[in-house]
């Protein structure tokens, strides 16, 4: 099965949460709301200045997917 890179997903616990699941490597979920990221992969100190310039570019694309999304909806 192929994925897309990104999924929105919501949750009645989190009412006012937009979650954004990340399914390439580096696998996340992040809370738009207030930004928060949750990574399913272990990091070793070695990956930790690649990712720190990477999350950066992943948090503006699943926005910019986020914000896609909804435009789509509104049309």
């Amino acid at each position: 099965m192929t994925l897309p890179k990104f999924i929105l997903g919501d949750n009645t616990d989190f009412p006012n949460a937009i979650f954004v699941i990340h399914t390439d490597f580096p696998r996340f979920i992040i809370n738009l709301e207030d930004d928060e990221v949750e990574w399913f992969e272990d990091f070793d100190t070695h990956d930790q200045k690649e990712l720190e310039m990477e999350t950066e570019n992943l948090i503006k694309e699943a926005t910019a997917f986020y914000d896609r999304e909804v435009s789509r909806y509104e049309d």
